[in-house]
């Protein structure tokens, strides 16, 4: 059966109204007086409700997509009961982008429509304001009180979805629409529009300060300093930041809280005819709102409960069925058909909507590919990946060809298993002190199983050149925990000279100390690729 679209719409309120928080137990539509008695004293009963880092955790679905591996330094500056959060302090360069500060990133490279960063504004729809209204009829100038309720705001959720390779075509901002009021006959204001954001597989979302903040900050420190680098920027200022964690007494921070801009429970009223301080006055008035204050502070539990993002992010690494909710809406506010009582008979006052949530996200593409290139610019990654490869990455003799990373996969025929290959651009000395291209680059091979380090047999010292390589992304320890294989490249240039050799034997004598294969290759000449490609499927394997 089809229902009309008027039908529709009182459904929706229906389902809307009994979906509210449940532990206040508030009347559906159409409250009786002795509903509202009901519920009110329901209210009144219970004990007063306190927003702290005690509060359980209601965004369950965060649980699944919190990242596990992907961490950073913090401070506990103080816990329970001595502050109402488990307050914590880290460095800036956690909650920001340094490709952001575009005027002062000496290698801010873009190449195409790629883009692997970005951060966002996000704010969750207001909910709509609470009807003054009373039923009208023939029979009577002034009938019982009809005002509906406003609707809630509208959320905004994210989504990693299929056919993405890039964060490009994200927005700079997402506003999510507003509840409407409420309106005569005890009808419901409609909720305001949800936002949804598209995302590639392996994106990271999490939170992050104003850039605009952080511009100011950095221009403050340069005006100091104009030879500061902005790492060292970035590192040396903390953040305090309010967070609590997944049970009620957790002692370690799980999430971020996040904070509306709301009112104290026992305001929010709107008023009709009468003033707010001629209600004040009013003993009536005075118990009605003790009660409703009951109500807003519950609401400022549920909110508090579910305004939270994981401290160290959302990691949207597979495909998610159901979109998950970042920001939620405001609550609608009450209609005067629910403030109708045996002492209360002509209720001209509702409630106001709940304000909805604004925060700025990071959303970060964290390439996934089973095997990562790591070398030095020139060293003929991209050569390798193009000969071995469906992926066509710019060749060239110059520096940083590669401008963006490129993923290739590698098809081994009937009965193999496939696997893919992320090039990154060109690593250099110093590179962790944002020399050349920095590191940015790095985090779209952190999820890879193994990571393939290129060094080239016509450098004077590839052995040193390794070595180099091995520091700059963090070093020995770092590197242990993945599947490692060298590839010498460029083994055809001085083929005949006993040097060209040795240079080898020292790059697969500390290889092997170090549990790790290595092979000397000719991508130019198409030579020994055919055994790199059976080795780097080795080195995709998962770590025993």
């Amino acid at each position: 059966m089809l229902c009309s679209s008027g039908t529709f719409r009182q459904l929706n309120a229906i389902r809307t109204s009994l979906i509210r928080f449940k532990s206040t137990s508030i009347p559906d539509n159409a409250p009786t007086l002795i509903e509202n008695e009901e519920w009110l004293g329901t209210l009144e009963d219970n004990s007063e409700l306190t927003h702290d880092a005690n509060i359980e955790s209601k965004n369950y679905v965060f649980d699944k997509h919190a990242t596990k591996n992907e961490k950073f330094d913090i401070k506990i500056l103080s816990r329970p009961p001595d502050s109402k959060y488990i307050k914590i302090q880290s460095a800036l360069e956690n909650f920001t982008s340094i490709n952001y500060l575009r005027q002062y990133n000496k290698h801010n490279h873009t190449q195409g429509n790629f883009v692997d960063v970005r951060i966002i504004q996000c704010r969750s729809g207001n909910g709509g304001n609470g009807c003054i209204s009373f039923l009208r009829d023939a029979n009577r100038r002034v009938g019982p009180p009809d005002g509906g309720d406003g609707g809630d705001g509208g959320s905004v959720y994210v989504q990693a979805v299929e056919g993405m390779n890039s964060l490009s075509k994200l927005k700079t901002k997402y506003i999510a629409g507003d509840g409407k009021a409420g309106a005569a006959t005890q009808l419901d204001g409609s909720r305001g529009k949800d936002i949804l954001i598209t995302v590639p597989k392996g994106t990271v979302v999490s939170w992050c300060l104003d850039p605009k903040t952080v511009r100011t900050l950095v221009e403050t420190e340069l005006e100091k300093d104009k030879q500061k680098p902005l790492k060292d920027i970035l590192h040396e200022h903390k953040l305090d930041i309010d967070c609590y964690g997944r049970h009620k007494g957790d002692i370690n921070p799980k999430y971020i809280q996040l904070f509306r801009k709301q009112y104290e429970p026992g305001e929010g009223w709107i008023y009709n005819e009468k003033t707010k301080e001629y209600h004040e006055e009013k003993d009536w008035f005075r118990k009605l709102n003790k009660n409703v204050a009951r109500y807003d502070r519950s609401l400022d539990v549920d909110e508090v409960s579910k305004d939270k993002i994981p401290l160290f992010g959302v990691d949207l690494d597979e495909i998610t069925d159901k979109p998950l909710c970042l920001l939620e809406g405001g609550k609608g506010g009450l209609g005067n058909m629910h403030f109708l009582t045996s002492v209360i008979r002509n209720p001209r006052f509702a409630k106001i909507g709940r304000d909805g949530l604004e925060s700025f996200f990071m959303f970060e593409l964290k390439s996934i590919a089973d095997l990562g290139l790591v070398g030095f610019p020139n060293a003929g990654k991209s050569t390798i990946l193009n000969k071995i490869s469906n992926a066509t990455p710019r060749i060239g003799s110059w520096e940083f060809t590669t401008l963006r990373p490129t993923i290739g996969t590698i098809m081994r025929g009937p009965g193999a298993e496939n696997f893919t290959v992320a090039d990154i651009p060109g690593i250099i000395e110093g590179a962790h002190l944002d020399r050349g291209m920095g590191l940015e680059f790095l985090k779209h091979i952190e999820r890879s199983k193994g990571w393939v380090f290129v060094v080239a047999l016509d450098e004077k010292d590839p052995l040193a050149t390794l070595k180099i390589l091995i520091n700059e992304v963090g070093g020995l320890e770092k590197v242990q925990a993945k599947n490692i294989l060298v590839v010498c490249n460029k083994a055809d240039i001085g083929v005949s000279n006993p040097e060209s050799m040795q240079k080898f034997l020292k790059v697969q004598e500390f290889a092997a100390n170090q549990g790790w294969d290595s092979i000397p290759i000719s991508a130019l000449n198409d030579e020994n690729t055919d055994i790199l490609v059976e080795k780097m499927a080795k080195c995709a394997q998962n770590i025993e």
